[in-house]
């Protein structure tokens, strides 16, 4: 998926290994004023991109579905998405909370101390999930198609013609990555919670929660401002773990998924480019229904037929 200031697009192939393009105007969130303002800016430009990330995932999934009972829309997709985000929120910020705690009334740690184990324990099972997810085959595809992206944005910035072999040829890191700002939210996390002090279980629990939105929009900034200012040495001191941490999220990606990657791109840059854009939205053909019910129709229907000519024989 490629995003502009306006436009975003997607690529995909289809069962078939053709590259289909699916593209659209954006929510008018990013243009409005609320759009300009320092911290609110990250949280709106976050829950929209979450929203948008999962319905991109959705239309490709509809685009491989074979059947009916295997496409992801409505109902379904959004309980897929509230069940998503409540197994982060669980994983990354409730669970390294209550094992910290449980680690402080054992040993007796001090109220800073247990919220520095907490912070390391967040941290580690971020690197954890990471390292594990990239072992699945089909992640690691993922992965692949997360570095045809980024090799795509290079070269663009570079001012290179778009081509495979010119693309193949820059980094796998970018340091606007979604994965930079997973990490800089951890690390925010570690300072302020340890900042609070001490807290009853469940308050702690509950505030780790309600910071959240605060944690993502000074994230937001940060990544904002070290990617205007990244040639500055300092600031490339600063991105170093950022980008480190993405070579767990992106693979070196073959010709086809640069190929995708690409063909994603130029949809983009097309309509944010044109005087009369036109977003290309996908037509998906309703999928067959599996292949076992129709034969039970059919069975069915020739044991009518049969007992229809068994009667006139008769």
């Amino acid at each position: 998926m490629m995003r502009g200031p306006r436009f975003m697009a997607v690529a995909m192939r289809d069962p078939k290994g053709k590259i289909v393009v699916h593209s659209e105007a954006l929510s008018s969130i990013y243009t409005s004023p609320w759009a300009k303002v320092p911290f609110l800016r990250g949280l709106l430009l976050l829950w929209d991109a979450l929203g948008l990330g999962s319905r991109v995932l959705g239309l490709s999934a509809n685009v491989q579905a074979e059947n009916e009972d295997e496409t992801l829309e409505g109902t379904p997709l959004v309980l897929t998405m509230l069940a998503s985000f409540a197994f982060a929120i669980g994983l990354f910020f409730l669970l390294p909370a209550g094992l910290a705690h449980l680690v402080e009334r054992f040993f007796t740690l001090s109220p800073l101390a247990g919220n520095l184990l907490e912070g390391v324990l967040r941290l580690l099972i971020l690197l954890g999930y990471l390292w594990a997810v990239a072992r699945m085959d089909e992640i690691r595809r993922v992965f692949g198609y997360h570095g045809a992206e980024h090799k795509t944005i290079h070269a663009y910035e570079a001012g290179v013609k778009i081509t495979p072999k010119n693309v193949d040829k820059f980094p796998l890191e970018h340091p606007r990555c979604g994965t930079a700002f997973l990490l800089t939210v951890i690390v925010l996390s570690i300072i302020v919670f340890t900042l609070i002090g001490p807290l009853p279980l469940l308050q702690r629990m509950l505030l780790r929660v309600v910071l959240i939105p605060v944690l993502a929009g000074i994230a937001y900034e940060y990544l904002r401002f070290t990617a205007a200012h990244i040639r500055n040495p300092l600031v490339r001191i600063l991105v170093a773990p950022n980008l480190a941490l993405q070579r767990l999220t992106t693979r070196p990606p073959d010709a086809s998924m640069l190929e995708v990657g690409i063909a994603a791109f130029n949809e983009m840059l097309k309509l944010e480019t044109s005087k009369s854009p036109k977003p290309k939205a996908l037509k998906i053909s309703p999928p067959k229904k599996k292949a076992v019910g129709k034969a039970k129709a059919t069975t069915k229907t020739r044991r009518t037929q049969r007992k229809t000519t068994n009667k006139s024989a008769n």
